[in-house]
């Protein structure tokens, strides 16, 4: 871009010198002197002038001593050429502006500046598909992998996924392998996963494997405010990946233009729907298109055409799911290739404490715990700052600058110890990681539990434990403060043992009364941009029912709570005790707290926070991360 800008300012400087030789008539002779028409004709006439050049109305003349002299004769020069000739000097006519191709260029200079002036608005307006000329140009991208080359050894924790690609990008190197055996190259691969699993990444690594040209736009890019214009980039991008075929096409967020059509949006003109029939007939239509390869990536699989995902277009979909504990110990290899690490990082422990994270949440940590690192001047990441950036990512950062009353602390402490206590109490439930009085993004307090391994499903024990373990704060609240003192601390907790007895009920058939059926909520559709409610076929009988046992549920949970904390009442003080002592205790400092009587013994103890008046509505402690029962 530079040196086109150069490049056009020289022509800018050239086309000026040009305009004002043509208006000057020419350039006059180094050191001359301009003197009048009659000043020159005494000169001529008292023999000083012994040569004379007259170029149009201009003429030069040269004395005896050196000197150049100029002046405009205008068209009387009959008689200035008369007394040179008089006087013996000598005299040549030469055209105005010079000669030659000179002259022809500054004769014609006026037109190739219109001519020029005219391209260079033509190409602003058309470059770059931005202009009013180029709507309908595609805006995909080559990507050159010169540059921050990502290759299959970049991408971890995805295996399944990566074997699926490594599939495409062999055949992209040696087609005839596959063809030997009348198999045929895929003309699409649909990366579904949910957001930060990798999918542009595992992209970007094909890119890199294949050594083919790799075009990428997004699919908002083919959405204009003019009709047509997203088919006819869906035209132009093809014709240029025909040109470069054998290539890959990516288009991620796919789900922007491959929706459900016929969904009373816009009708059938909308602008959405011609970009996606435009994309259906380039993928499998009557014209093949071999050699191109479309991989698309979305997290909304559920809202794409079905015509979309049959085969001939998308003829696999590779799931990119959330990685498992070995994947996420991988991963985070790769994320701290370039961070010093102290000796007593354990890959492993990080990797066991993060279920549910996706690749770009373990990315976040890691710089996390860097950061973290530099903020306190250390020249190598610890376990310490690991964990600490765990708790920020997980909970939310400490809210240091929040005073709480002692009251306050006092409340929040038996809340959380009623969750813990009843959490080593019931018959299944996660083991008890951290508890906290220590205010952190939205909550004054929680507990934090972790999985000892991925859990991809819930039995119905489970689900029955943990409706008591989020009655545990409340309970606790009762029995040490009675009910008229309770807090609306547990608030995210009923609403939360309400939803999870809610789908106990409905949706997983855990309840004799209503049987093995589904019953489904209220749910809305979008119609021409409003909302339109959509009601299941329930009865009224029915939804009662559906309360009722709902109801009964979150009692029994909490019938269950009341009876343990009850029980343990006197580890419930020791544990609130505890609590408002180090303000933060690990699952470990809580065992052998209640089990030996063994106290924390920390030397680097923070000071504790001053009390002064809460600042904030008490807000019931978020669980730690659960996965959703299949």
């Amino acid at each position: 871009m530079n040196l086109r800008n150069l490049a056009i300012w020289a022509v800018i400087v050239v086309v000026l010198i040009g305009l004002y030789s043509m208006m000057t008539g020419g350039s006059h002779a180094a050191g001359a002197s301009e003197v009048s028409y009659s000043q020159m004709l005494a000169r001529v006439d008292s023999g000083e002038v012994k040569r004379a050049v007259i170029r149009g109305p201009t003429v030069e003349a040269q004395t005896a001593d050196g000197k150049v002299l100029t002046a405009m004769t205008g068209n009387d020069q009959e008689e200035l050429v008369r007394r040179l000739e008089a006087q013996g000097a000598d005299v040549q006519f030469k055209p105005a502006g010079g000669g030659g191709l000179l002259a022809f260029f500054l004769n014609s200079l006026p037109i190739l500046l219109l001519i020029g002036v005219w391209i260079f608005f033509m190409r602003q307006m058309q470059g770059g598909a931005r202009g009013a000329m180029g709507f309908g140009k595609s805006k995909a991208r080559l990507l050159t992998e010169n540059k921050n080359r990502v290759t299959f050894e970049d991408v971890a924790g995805v295996d399944e996924a990566k074997e699926e690609l490594t599939e495409i990008v062999d055949f992209l190197k040696d087609p005839q392998k596959f063809q030997r055996l009348g198999g045929k190259i895929p003309k699409g691969a649909l990366l579904v996963g949910p957001p930060g699993t990798g999918k542009t990444l595992l992209a970007r690594a094909v890119a890199g494997e294949a050594g083919v040209p790799f075009f990428t736009i997004s699919g908002s890019d083919f959405v204009e405010m003019f009709v047509g214009v997203g088919a006819s980039r869906v035209r132009d991008m093809f014709e240029q990946a025909k040109k470069n075929a054998p290539c890959i096409i990516f288009i991620d967020e796919i789900d922007a233009v491959g929706r459900h059509r016929g969904a009373g949006l816009g009708g059938g003109n909308d602008e959405r729907e011609q970009t996606l029939n435009q994309l259906l007939v380039e993928m499998d239509g009557f014209e093949a298109n071999e050699g191109i390869i479309l991989i698309a990536a979305t997290n909304r699989p559920d809202v794409l055409d079905p015509a979309l995902l049959r085969p001939g277009r998308f003829d696999r979909q590779v799931v990119v799911p959330n990685p498992d504990i070995n994947g996420r110990e991988r991963i985070l290899r790769v994320h701290m290739k370039n961070v010093p690490l102290a000796a007593d990082v354990n890959v492993k422990t990080i990797a066991r404490g993060t279920p549910g994270f996706s690749g770009a949440d373990l990315s976040n940590l890691v710089n996390e715990a860097a950061l973290m690192a530099a903020r306190k001047n250390r020249r190598m990441v610890t376990m310490r700052d690991f964990e600490e950036a765990k708790d920020k990512v997980m909970m939310g950062a400490e809210r240091k600058s929040m005073a709480m009353s002692e009251e306050e602390k006092r409340n929040t402490a038996y809340h959380e110890g009623g969750h813990a206590l009843v959490a080593l109490t019931v018959p299944e439930a996660d083991p008890v990681h951290k508890a906290t009085i220590i205010p952190r993004g939205r909550a004054l307090g929680m507990v934090m539990q972790l999985p000892e391994g991925d859990r991809y499903s819930m039995n119905y024990t489970q689900m029955v434990s943990r409706l008591a373990i989020m009655m545990g704060g409340r309970v606790a609240e009762e029995l040490i403060n009675g009910k008229d003192k309770v807090t609306s601390g547990a608030s995210s907790d009923i609403s939360a043992a309400t939803g999870l007895a809610r789908n106990m009920v409905t949706r997983w058939g855990y309840s004799d009364e209503l049987g093995l059926v589904s019953y489904g909520d209220n749910q809305e559709e979008v119609f021409l941009g409003h909302s339109v409610a959509r009601t299941q076929n329930v009865s009224e009988a029915t939804a009662q029912k559906i309360d009722e046992e709902v109801r009964r549920l979150v009692t029994q949970g909490y019938n269950e709570a009341k009876r343990i904390l009850t029980e343990r009442i006197d580890d419930l003080h020791v544990l609130a005790k505890a609590l408002l002592e180090y303000e933060t205790l690990s699952g470990e400092e809580i065992q052998n707290l209640l089990q030996h009587g063994v106290k924390p013994k920390r030397e680097d103890l923070e000071p504790k926070r001053p009390a002064g008046p809460a600042v904030a509505v008490p807000i019931s402690p978020r669980p730690g991360p659960e996965p959703e029962p299949a």
